[in-house]
């Protein structure tokens, strides 16, 4: 867009005039639409006990009812248990089925984490298989993003190296599993009972590719990737969720160290990273925006950059495939 807010309307951001019990009926009426119109006869979800996902599958209760809803928990070692309790809670908060198939197994058999280790290896050769560790980015500063791993040493102690690119892409790439046999097992269930696949990203990382192509970025419907952050807690509210993930700090359920959005990817709070996009996408200047983000102008215009920066290179996750025409 090529209009500018106003100074008046600089705090308006993406929550002012937003109705909450308004867009929960939008969003299920146009679910239930969109469902039917792929010719499936309900919703598989699967839930991590995080806010996104248990959005999106209240939606789905609220446009197709309980008994046509599907949520599977699917934990792996590294996240551990708590995630697949936070979403049984929500299954029986919903009143919908819900099934629990860990990925574990199917991770070592693919070689998910001994190829993960091997590239932790390349960073810290004394490296144990039982350490906990997780991968950060540098903080946003209008410059190039670079990628830390910090593991936790048997004594309780954090060590923070630098990650080459190499090691890096293994370190990704190997993790990545994790969001691919994940959709695997919901595409299962979804052909069995001839049901749709439901996608779980906000308008965030939806953006900004946050995904794993073939992965979470996989699915039929995705309820809520017009919905910013922000916007998906207030449905959530709306929805009568647990306040238990109503309440919780947005995580990447990826690592073994507690990890946040924050620290792996958008280098800001969601609320912060909310209004940042806002104004980005609304072309509000730095000058108007720098207050309501607490940000010098300069740091505002840094932030837009890094947004467009990251929508450029994630391009191909959103692609689709490049079909040759036929001769």
């Amino acid at each position: 867009p090529e209009h500018t807010v106003s100074p008046p309307d600089q705090a308006r951001g993406p929550m002012s005039g937003f109705d909450p019990a308004t867009r929960v009926e939008e969003l299920a009426t146009e679910t239930a639409r969109a469902i039917r119109s792929l010719g499936r006869r309900g919703a598989v979800v699967a839930i991590s006990g995080g806010i996104d996902s248990s959005a999106a599958a209240g939606i789905c209760v609220r446009a197709l009812g309980p008994d046509k809803v599907l949520c599977l928990r699917l934990p792996e070692r590294d996240v551990g248990s708590a995630s697949s309790q936070l979403g049984a809670e929500l299954a029986e908060n919903l009143g919908v089925r819900s099934v629990e198939e860990p990925i574990t197994a199917a991770l070592e058999g693919l070689g998910c984490y001994r190829s993960r280790d091997e590239a932790i290896w390349e960073v810290f050769p004394d490296y144990e298989p039982s350490w906990r560790h997780k991968l950060v980015r540098s903080a946003p500063s209008g410059g190039i993003t670079v990628f830390s791993l910090v593991v936790e040493r048997p004594d309780g102690t954090e060590e923070t190296r630098r990650m080459p690119a190499g090691p890096y892409l293994h370190l990704v790439a190997a993790t990545n599993m994790k969001q691919r046999v994940r959709k695997l097992h919901e595409y299962t269930w979804a052909d069995r009972l001839a049901y749709a696949v439901i996608g779980t990203p906000n308008l965030l990382e939806y953006d900004q590719g946050f995904f794993v192509k073939g992965g979470d970025g996989l699915a039929d419907v995705k309820p809520i990737a017009g919905l910013y952050k922000s916007q998906v807690y207030a449905v959530a509210k709306e929805l009568g969720l647990p306040e238990a993930i109503t309440s919780a700090t947005p995580t990447t359920d990826t690592f073994s160290l507690p990890q946040t959005q924050e620290e792996f990817y958008f280098g800001h709070p969601y609320e912060r990273m909310d209004l940042l996009m806002w104004g980005q996408l609304e072309g509000v200047e730095p000058e108007v925006l720098s207050d309501a983000v607490g940000m010098p102008p300069a740091e505002v215009a840094d932030a837009y950059a890094e947004i467009e920066r990251r929508r450029v290179a994630t391009e191909y996750l959103h692609a689709p495939a490049l079909v040759m025409p036929r001769r």
